[in-house]
């Protein structure tokens, strides 16, 4: 009996690389990100200027260790100011009958959460039940605030998906042509995330303009990058992709778990990362009078500027590589067939 030939079984197995290689990507990543979230450094607050306050402070911090950064306020009124302006996750307000922790639930409701469960219990030794006051609720139709981390794995999805059919398909055209398509199709994007956003799920009752505006600041800046990339990664576009805007993007997000809620190096991307930059600016505007939100959009125009210039090096770099190569060879037929396996490739690595 003949035995197989080692070549096409070798190419197969290089194909089988990425696929592989996305799985052991999206294991680490989501599971590092997702699984154990633990406070460190979470900020609180105990509402108070007395000595007992200071005291009951610092009893708290010393009892967490690093999982809390435990401050003092004066009054209510500036630990609701501190939440509204996410500068803290809950704030205690001590009171020998009825003791009151203040959160902002569409900040994060896990981080609601995270502190109800710290200062319930330190309620229950004083022997009185603890009062929940939510300063900043979620609309009824997204009860955990969730709904904007789906939002962006939408937008992301119909974003980076198209960057392997522009480039599969959209390689005899030229960047600028390229370029162009991907602006047109970070539009319908944006306005397809506008509208489940809108109408369809109701996660956004006002504001529907800022959310269509930063939906196409963040579609665009992944399509222009990924359009530049395929200039110099072909085939490994995808990986890349899915490396900067799923694995890395998703988890440090912020839209199920705050960076508080993470380890390190999740928490640090959340400063900068572009998919951090969606979530918060829509939460910024839908919920805290736009507060931060400027930075939000910075942080979206500085990816796109990137894109932007990512495309138009891959522009000059094919130009240069069309000068050298003059009078190209026809394609062979092996030529055709690794082309149509790279896009194959491309498509279902999406």
């Amino acid at each position: 009996m003949q035995a197989p030939a080692r070549g096409p079984l070798r190419h197969v197995l290089v194909h089988l690389l990425t696929p592989l290689l996305m799985c052991l990507g999206m294991g680490l990543a989501y599971m590092s990100a997702f699984v154990t979230p633990e406070p460190h450094d979470m900020p609180v607050a105990v509402v108070g200027t007395d000595a007992r306050a200071h005291a009951f402070a610092e009893s708290v911090a010393d009892k967490a260790g690093d999982a809390l950064d435990v401050r003092t306020l004066a009054s209510r009124a500036q630990a609701v100011d501190a939440l509204t302006s996410l500068d803290i996750s809950g704030a205690y307000v001590p009171d020998a009958r009825t003791p009151e922790l203040l959160v902002a639930s569409a900040g994060s409701d896990m981080s609601a959460l995270a502190a109800e469960k710290v200062f319930t219990p330190l309620a229950a030794a004083q022997g009185a039940p603890l009062k929940v006051t939510d300063v900043a609720p979620t609309v009824p139709d997204d009860p955990t605030g969730q709904g904007l981390f789906f939002l962006l794995v939408a937008v992301s999805i119909g974003s980076y998906a198209s960057v392997a059919a522009l480039g599969a398909a959209g390689g005899a055209l030229r960047m600028r042509a390229r370029a162009g398509l991907a602006v047109g199709v970070a539009l319908a994007v944006s306005l397809i995330g506008t509208v489940l956003a809108g109408p369809v799920f109701h996660l956004a009752h006002h504001g529907l303009w800022g959310v269509w505006a930063m939906s196409w600041l963040y579609s665009a800046g992944i399509l222009l990058i990924g359009v530049g990339l395929h200039t110099f990664l072909k085939r490994w576009t995808t990986l890349a992709m899915m490396v900067l805007f799923v694995m890395l993007n998703f988890t440090s997000s912020g839209g199920l778990f705050r960076p508080e809620l993470q380890n390190g190096f999740f928490g640090s991307l959340h400063a900068f990362w572009n998919g951090a930059g969606f979530v918060e600016g829509v939460r910024s505007q839908l919920y805290f009078g736009g507060h931060g939100l400027g930075g939000h959009v910075g942080t979206l125009v500085a990816w796109l500027a990137v894109g932007a210039l990512l495309t138009a090096v891959a522009g000059l770099v094919e130009r240069r590589r069309a000068a050298v190569a003059a009078a190209p060879a026809p394609a062979t037929a092996a030529d055709r067939k690794e082309e149509m396996e790279e896009e194959m490739e491309e498509s279902v690595g999406v």
